[in-house]
């Protein structure tokens, strides 16, 4: 059975009856796990193993994984300093800054390796603009150059892991004051004013970048649709301009951002015609139902299959971490850039967009 494009989520520590069944579903092709799925790091490894058992291939695991205030599994894991953090340091030492990106990005997809995970949705690249709280820290910097310096090194650090890394959100939700979780966010500026947002992106494409995310952020000047359902900025940017070859992933379906864009069957087909190859949708059951009973197996292209099976996990992920010394070494170089969060997401929110 092929991984369909459905990604889903699960209501608690373990699985039903109902989510094994909804998992086996060949439109479904991942899940994704929240903080209310996670206890501790035994329990958690225990429910990727039950997840992964349910079909076969199996099915891709992914969660929310940035750092700082994003950070889904805490207790039993390694805080992990905001990208903020890392851009002062970048700032303070180019060299070191970039080494502890790399060590960051290691440290994080590491730890999640370790309990069964196949990817996090990071590293994020949006610029900071100093008016979007729902990114603030979340972004490395300011300057584009030191995003996407900062990105390629944090990237190449999880695919040390054995982890392919996911950029968002494409192409910039750094420069629009509302949260795409509550409201659709509008962002007037023409398409050459953007070029400091895609610069990033440009530098993870050459290398070899394996997802992206587009913003649930309207550029009426370009397409009335989000960069998310919009086939000019999925098929004719990211993959015509940019040339990338990677996994498009819709961000969720039912955030407010895409509600204006009709129901969720709407949205999928909006989705898929844009050229997304991975469409999540979160905390809502009976959406999930209701896309899984309209479409047919022809949801998605082989080519688009392809892409996803691309994002699993490479290797088998470390059974002793502990006994590590990289880890070991890397958890003590991390330990003085994590601070305490000033903003708490609710359990609502995905990934903060």
């Amino acid at each position: 059975m092929s991984l369909g494009p459905l990604m889903v989520d699960i209501a608690g520590t373990e699985l039903t009856p109902e989510d094994i069944r909804v998992l086996s579903h060949p439109l479904v092709g991942s899940v994704i796990l929240f903080t209310r799925n996670y206890l501790d790091v035994a329990q958690v490894t225990r429910l990727t193993a039950a997840i992964r058992a349910v079909r076969s291939p199996h099915l891709l695991v992914a969660v929310d994984h940035e750092g700082g205030r994003i950070q889904r599994f805490r207790e039993g894991f390694t805080r992990l300093p905001s990208a903020r953090s890392l851009g002062r340091r970048y700032d303070e030492d180019r060299r070191e800054g970039l080494a502890t990106a790399q060590a960051a990005g290691w440290l994080m997809a590491i730890e999640l390796r370790a309990v069964g995970v196949d990817f996090s949705f990071a590293p994020c690249v949006d610029l900071d603009y100093g008016v979007s709280e729902i990114i603030g820290d979340r972004s490395f910097h300011r300057d584009p150059d030191a995003v996407g310096a900062l990105a390629v090194a944090y990237m190449a650090g999880m695919r040390e892991a054995g982890m392919a890394a996911v950029a968002k959100h494409f192409p910039g939700h750094g420069a629009v004051i509302a949260d795409s979780h509550v409201a659709l966010p509008v962002d007037r500026r023409d398409f050459a004013d953007l070029e400091p947002d895609i610069r990033p992106y440009r530098l993870l494409i050459e290398n070899n970048l394996a997802g992206v995310m587009p913003a649930h952020v309207v550029f009426p000047g370009i397409d009335p649709r989000p960069a998310s359902l919009s086939k000019h900025w999925v098929t004719g940017v990211l993959r015509g301009e940019l040339g990338f070859h990677g996994c498009v992933f819709a961000d969720d379906l039912k955030m407010a951002g895409a509600a204006a864009f009709g129901g969720v069957i709407e949205r999928t087909e909006l989705a898929i015609a844009a050229g997304c190859d991975v469409l999540p949708i979160c905390n809502d059951r009976q959406a999930v139902k209701s896309v899984l009973d309209h479409f047919g197996p022809e949801l998605g292209s082989p080519a688009s299959q392809a892409r996803v099976v691309r994002m699993r996990a490479r290797g088998e992920g470390p059974i002793n971490l502990g006994a590590d010394r990289q880890w070991q070494q890397t958890v003590n170089l991390i330990a003085g850039l994590s601070a305490t969060p000033p903003l708490v997401l609710t359990e609502g929110s995905r990934d903060g967009v």
